[in-house]
C-alpha cells in the first residue's frame, strides 16, 4: 500500500493494518480451515489479493476483518468502537452476503436483491468479496464435499464473475473463471491447460518479435512506455471452441490467442500508432473498435485492432493488437477501483458511480416480484449494453435489445409517455425496432398520446417498464384486468380441462393467502401488466384446488408420441430432440437418474447438484427428499408446455400485389413468429384474405398486438386484420 499511498504514511499503514490483524487473529484464535492451516490466513490471503486493486485502508481492514462477526463473538459494535463506523458497516454487509446460495430460484432472489443493494451503497463490499471469494475458489479444493464444490463455482460464474466483469475488474473476473472451469470441467481445463503450456516457446518468442517489429516502425518521436501481450484465458478458449459457428479443435487454432498491448502517453499518440500501423501491416475488415471515443460501460477504454501478417515466419493468422494510455491501462487492470481518490487519512472518497451502479440502483429500488427482477437484472445487468446517440450527439448507454421507447424513457419520462413516432438516422422506425450500436435516435412527441400496454411486451430497461406500469396502472386497471383475463384463460384452456369461472374461484386461495374477488383482480392486472407469468401463479396455487377446479393436465400428440416411443424403447429414457433444461439455460450437463428414470410423459422433474454433473430426479422420487435443499436446482423438459409460447390464428384482408405474402413471411420471421400453415383467398375487388395460423417461442401474450402494430406500419397494403384464436 505503501507504494500508492506514498512513503510518508508508511506508518500510519503499518500501525493500523497490524492493530487490524492482532483483532482478527484473537477472535479467529481456534478457528481451523478445512485445509489445516489457522482460519486468519484466509482473510490475510484475501487482502494480499485486493491490494491488486489498490484500496484504501478501510478496504484492507475489512477484508481482514470480514468473517468477524459471522464467525466470532465479536460484534459489529466492537468493530466500530475500534476501527470506525465505515469499517463496522462493511464487515455487517459481508457477514450478510454470506448467506446467499446460487439457485436462480425465486425465493433466492431477494438475497441476491441484498448482496446489490449493498453494492450500490459501497462499492468496497464487493471488492472485499470479490477478494474473499477469489482465495476460496483458489482453496476449494480442500472442501471435502463434491457437491458443494461445484455448487459454489456455478454460483461463482454465474453472479461473481459477471459482477467483477460489468466492475470492470477483468483480473479478478478472468481468475475467477479459471477456477470455475477448473472444478466444472476438469478434463476440459486440463487439456487446454496442457496446450497452453506446450505453446509456451511460442509465447517467448511472440513477445520478443512483437517489441522488435514494433519499435522499428514506430517512431521515436512517439513514446512508447511498454509493450506486452495477454494471453486468452482457459475459460474464454474453451467457450470459443465450443461455439458452433467456429471450426476450431485446438488452442493453437485460435487468431486471437496472443494479443499485443502497446503502452502510450497520451490519446494522440494512441492514434497516431495505430495509423502506422495500418499504413505498414493489413488491416482486418469489422476488427478495429475505438473503445476511447466510444468507451464500454464499464469504462474500458483502449483502441483495438487486427493486422495481418505481422509476424509471417510466426503465424500466418492475424494478431490482434490493443493501443491505450497509461491511465487506460490501470482502468483496465482495476476498474471503478482506479476512481478512487485518497485523503491525507488513508480512507478513499466514494467511487465516481458508473453506468452500471446507476442501473442496479434503478432495479433494486423497484418493488418487483423475484422472476421480474432476475429477468431485469439479467437484461440490464448481465448482459451486454450498445451506445447510442441523441440529435445532439450525446452518448446514451442502454442494455442490448434495446428500443426507441426504452431510449426516450432513459432521458426522461414525460418523453417517453408521449412518444409517438421514432426515427433511427433520420428514418422513421416502428416503436419496437430493435436499437444498433451507434445509431442516432430522435423522438418526435405528442402531448395527446398515452403508453400502450404493449409497450411492456418489448421494452428492454426497468426504468421503461416501471414507467409504463406506474401510469397505466393509474388509468386502466380494467384494461389490465381484461387482458390478465385473457392471458390466464388462455394459458389454462391450453394446459387443463377447463378455464377461468366468473368468479375466477381458481384464485381464491394463493399461496396460502384467501383473497377476496378485488385481491383475485390485482393478480389478474399482475398478469395483464406482464409482471407476472401464468405458469408462476399456478406454482403457488395448492394441488387440491387445481386438481378440483381444472382437472388434469393434457397431454398433447408431443407427449403421447414421446411416451409410445419410452414405451417402445426401454433403453432410452428421452427422445434426442427433447432434452432438459436447468434453471434457465440449456447447456448444462446432466444425467438421468437411475434410482427414478424420468422421462418426459413425467413432467415434474428436479435437478440434483453431484459430483461433476446434475441428476435429474422425477419430483416425487423418494430419494429427492434426502437431497439437501441448496443441492436441489429447478429442471423441465424442453417439451414441457407449461411455458412453450403461444400458437394464435390471424387473419388479414389485404389490398393484392405481387410478391405481397413474401413481405409478410419476411416480417413475420425478423419477428421471430413461425408460420405453421398459411391460407389464401381471393375475395375479388384485387382484394384478398390471408389465414395464418403462427407460433411465438416465448409465452408473450400480447404477441397478436404487437404484430398488428407492426403490420399497419410496414405493409401499406393491410386493410383489416383480426385475431381468430389464441392458446
Amino acid at each position: 500500500m505503501v507504494g500508492y499511498f506514498g512513503e510518508e504514511k508508511r506508518s500510519l499503514i503499518q500501525q493500523t493494518i497490524w492493530d487490524t490483524y492482532i483483532f482478527a487473529r484473537e477472535a479467529h484464535a481456534t478457528q481451523i480451515r478445512k485445509s489445516g492451516e489457522p482460519y486468519i490466513e484466509h482473510p490475510l490471503e484475501a487482502a494480499k489479493l485486493l491490494l491488486r486493486l489498490k484500496p484504501d485502508l478501510v478496504t484492507v481492514q475489512s477484508c481482514i476483518l470480514h468473517d468477524v462477526i459471522e464467525d466470532t463473538p465479536q460484534t459489529e459494535a466492537d468493530i466500530e468502537r475500534l476501527f470506525g463506523r465505515s469499517v463496522a458497516e462493511i464487515c455487517q454487509w459481508l457477514s450478510k452476503l454470506s448467506t446467499i446460495r446460487y439457485r436462480w430460484e425465486e425465493r433466492t432472489i431477494e438475497s441476491l436483491r441484498k448482496m446489490l443493494l449493498a453494492m450500490v451503497s459501497d462499492l468496497r463490499v464487493i471488492m472485499v468479496k470479490l477478494a474473499d471469494r477469489l482465495h476460496n475458489m483458489q482453496t476449494l479444493d480442500h472442501h471435502p464435499d463434491p457437491a458443494k464444490r461445484e455448487r459454489i463455482a456455478l454460483e461463482t460464474l454465474n453472479i461473481y464473475a459477471p459482477i467483477a466483469d460489468r466492475l470492470g475488474i477483468f483480473e479478478f473476473k478472468e481468475a475467477l473463471e479459471t477456477e470455475c472451469f477448473r472444478i466444472l470441467h476438469p478434463a476440459e481445463f486440463t487439456r487446454i491447460t496442457t496446450e497452453l503450456a506446450s505453446l509456451r516457446e511460442e509465447q517467448d518468442f511472440f513477445i520478443h518479435k512483437a517489441k522488435e517489429v514494433i519499435r522499428g516502425v514506430i517512431s521515436d518521436e512517439v513514446p512508447i512506455i511498454d509493450i506486452s501481450y495477454r494471453i486468452k484465458a482457459p475459460f474464454s478458449i474453451y467457450r470459443k471452441l465450443s461455439r458452433k459457428d467456429y471450426s476450431y479443435t485446438h488452442t493453437g487454432d485460435l487468431y486471437d490467442l496472443f494479443a499485443i498491448r502497446i503502452i502510450t502517453d497520451d490519446i494522440r499518440h494512441c492514434y497516431e500508432i495505430l495509423g502506422v500501423l495500418h499504413n505498414i501491416f493489413v488491416p482486418m475488415p469489422k476488427r478495429f473498435k475505438d473503445y476511447i471515443a466510444l468507451p464500454k460501460e464499464n469504462g474500458y477504454q483502449s483502441l483495438h485492432t487486427t493486422v495481418v501478417w505481422l509476424f509471417p515466419d510466426l503465424r500466418s493468422q492475424p494478431t490482434e493488437i490493443q493501443i491505450r494510455t497509461r491511465e487506460m491501462h490501470l482502468q483496465a487492470e482495476v476498474g471503478v477501483a482506479a476512481h478512487f481518490e485518497y485523503s491525507e487519512t488513508g480512507q478513499s472518497n466514494k467511487s465516481k458511480d458508473s453506468y452500471w451502479v446507476q442501473t442496479i440502483k434503478g432495479i433494486v429500488d423497484i418493488d418487483q416480484g423475484g422472476g421480474e427482477f432476475m429477468n431485469d437484472m439479467k437484461m440490464n445487468v448481465f448482459e451486454d449494453q450498445i451506445f447510442v446517440f441523441t440529435p445532439r450527439g450525446d452518448i446514451m448507454t442502454l442494455p442490448k435489445w434495446s428500443t426507441p421507447i426504452d431510449f426516450a424513457y432513459s432521458i426522461h419520462s414525460n418523453l417517453g409517455n408521449t412518444v409517438t413516432i421514432a426515427k433511427v438516422n433520420g428514418r422513421v422506425v416502428p416503436l419496437d425496432y430493435i436499437l444498433h450500436n451507434g445509431e442516432s435516435i430522435e423522438i418526435i412527441t405528442d402531448k395527446d398520446r398515452k403508453p400502450k400496454p404493449i409497450w411492456l411486451s418489448f421494452v428492454a430497461t426497468a426504468k421503461a417498464k416501471e414507467y409504463i406500469r406506474q401510469f397505466i396502472n393509474r388509468e386502466e386497471r380494467t384494461f389490465f384486468v381484461e387482458k390478465g383475463r385473457t392471458i390466464l384463460n388462455s394459458y389454462l384452456t391450453k394446459n387443463y380441462a377447463h378455464g377461468l369461472d366468473k368468479e375466477l374461484t381458481i384464485l381464491r386461495s394463493i399461496d396460502g393467502h384467501s383473497l377476496d374477488m378485488k385481491e383475485r383482480e390485482d393478480v389478474l392486472v399482475q398478469l395483464g401488466n406482464l409482471s407476472r407469468k401464468p405458469s408462476s401463479i399456478l406454482r403457488v396455487i395448492h394441488d387440491e384446488i387445481i386438481e378440483t377446479e381444472l382437472g388434469g393436465r393434457k397431454t398433447d400428440d408431443k407427449t403421447l408420441a414421446t411416451k409410445k416411443k419410452a414405451q417402445d424403447d426401454k433403453t432410452s429414457s428421452a427422445p434426442e430432440w427433447i432434452y432438459v433444461i436447468i434453471g434457465k439455460s440449456r447447456d448444462i450437463p446432466y444425467k438421468i437418474a437411475k434410482c427414478c428414470e424420468p422421462t418426459p410423459e413425467n413432467k415434474r422433474i428436479v435437478g440434483a447438484i453431484g459430483q461433476g454433473i446434475i441428476t435429474i430426479h422425477r419430483v416425487d422420487c423418494e430419494n429427492v427428499s434426502k437431497i439437501e435443499l441448496e443441492r436441489r436446482m429447478l429442471a423441465k423438459w424442453s417439451n414441457d408446455s407449461q411455458d412453450s409460447g403461444i400458437i394464435f390464428d390471424i387473419e388479414c384482408t389485404l389490398r393484392d400485389k405481387r410478391g405481397l405474402l413474401m413481405e409478410l413471411t419476411t416480417l413475420l420471421y425478423h419477428m421471430g413468429i413461425s408460420i405453421n400453415s398459411v391460407r389464401t383467398e381471393d375475395i375479388g375487388g384485387w382484394q384478398v384474405r390471408d389465414t395464418f395460423t403462427l407460433e411465438y417461442s416465448e409465452d408473450d401474450y400480447y404477441i397478436y398486438d404487437r404484430l398488428e402494430a407492426r403490420l399497419r406500419f410496414d405493409i401499406e397494403e393491410l386493410i383489416d386484420m383480426r385475431l381468430i384464436s389464441m392458446n
